[in-house]
């Protein structure tokens, strides 16, 4: 497969379209979780204005009163259309989707097909602290298998928690970050393929959450898990939301391979009704007809990328960071600062910016913090002036 990168769309950068002042206008988490002196980079918000066609879905919806339940198949479809284009993967069959309220919910329902209750659920930390509450609160037992030291899939590491946690024969699923939150690391096909090979050997199930899959920077390949050899056996959960920010729109699509349709048919028909109709609208404007402004955008974050790198090196050389391949988060390396296990929490407290604690993360989160690359470059420089600030506040070199 060869991926199309993104392409100059003529559509202004929508991370330069709205001022700080409209932006704290916002009622949502980000904005309003903290104190109005706080400049927020941390929770998955980006500071963009809607695309123009998922405004115009909605309104047209809100003028027809077109808010009933959700049916059909028109977003499977938007979301296999996108696909064919943007990761030339014609292997995305609508039979085998189901709509879900949104990417963790459907994690959720997708465990519980494929484990019972007690069952280990391997995870790759430091990942998506989500992915250790909603296991836990399903009654899954999370097992980790630590990242390897370049931010990958340690396959010697995930092969050898696959082997213990399938031992004496118990049933066992893992729950693949793809593209990784928060690193940004983009899985290649040769890693999915040996992953897929280990599942199969060791009888272990995956359940790949692909949110952020549109999100991928330039030439970069985005290889969905279904698409190697071995994924057939494999369930994905896909949105809309993080690609065109539309988190307050729930809907998302679980897919299913070839050989795990019966798996996803045992789903129950009640969790279909969770999506929003309106959110469902949305999502399927975004994939059919947002594509100049996903790569308005997506160019957009790679110049933040170059822009906090550069900041960084200026103002707090001990951070280490590496820019990602995907996503809009940069994972932020703030040992060498001394600021102890939560810089985050320093940040915050001296700076009055705020970022996401890395300890939540899981093992390697310590030390760490992730920021939110999607706001303009101003507020990127003013995020970073204030975390100089902070550490020196704090009494520690930057």
């Amino acid at each position: 497969m060869t991926r199309i990168p993104y392409e100059t769309s003529g559509e202004p950068n929508p991370l330069q379209a709205l001022t700080l002042d409209r932006l704290r206008r916002r009622t949502s988490m980000k904005w309003r979780t903290h104190p109005a002196d706080v400049l927020p980079l941390w929770v998955a918000e980006m500071d963009v204005p809607l695309a123009e066609p998922v405004v115009r879905a909605v309104t047209e919806a809100m003028e027809l009163g077109d808010t009933g339940y959700p049916v059909g198949t028109a977003y499977a479809e938007a979301l296999a259309a996108f696909a064919r284009k943007r990761w030339d993967w014609d292997g995305l069959a609508v039979e085998r989707t189901a709509i879900v309220p949104d990417v963790m919910l459907g994690v959720v329902e997708m465990l519980r097909l494929v484990t019972g209750h007690g069952d280990p659920v391997v995870v790759n930390p430091p990942v998506y602290p989500p992915f250790y509450d909603f296991v836990r609160h399903l009654g899954r037992e999370v097992a980790e298998a630590p990242l390897d030291a370049g931010g990958r899939i340690g396959l010697d590491v995930l092969e050898s928690t696959f082997r213990r946690v399938t031992a004496g024969g118990r049933r066992a699923a893992y729950l693949l970050c793809s593209p990784h939150n928060p690193t940004g690391t983009v899985h290649t096909a040769d890693e999915l393929t040996a992953v897929a090979a280990l599942a199969e050997r060791y009888g272990v199930r995956v359940v790949a959450d692909e949110i952020h899959a549109p999100l991928v920077v330039g030439d970069t390949r985005f290889v969905p898990y279904l698409s190697v050899p071995g994924g057939e056996r494999g369930l994905s959960l896909m949105s809309a939301s993080k690609a065109w920010n539309l988190a307050g729109l729930k809907a998302a699509l679980a897919v299913a391979g070839p050989d795990a349709a019966g798996d996803l048919a045992r789903m129950p028909e009640e969790v279909g009704h969770g999506p929003s109709h309106v959110g469902i609208l949305a999502h399927t404007a975004a994939l059919r007809d947002g594509t100049p402004w996903l790569d308005a955008l997506l160019a957009g974050l790679d110049a933040n990328r170059g822009l906090l790198a550069g900041l960084l090196a200026e103002r707090l050389p001990a951070v280490r960071y590496r820019p990602g391949e995907a996503t809009y988060l940069a994972w932020l390396d703030c040992r060498s600062l001394g600021l102890g296990d939560d810089p985050a929490e320093v940040f915050l407290e001296h700076g009055r910016v705020a970022l996401n604690a890395g300890p939540p993360f899981g093992t390697g989160g310590a030390g760490h913090a992730r920021l939110n690359l999607a706001a303009s470059p101003e507020v990127i420089g003013e995020a970073v002036r204030r975390m100089a600030v902070a550490v020196e506040r704090a009494g520690h070199r930057p």
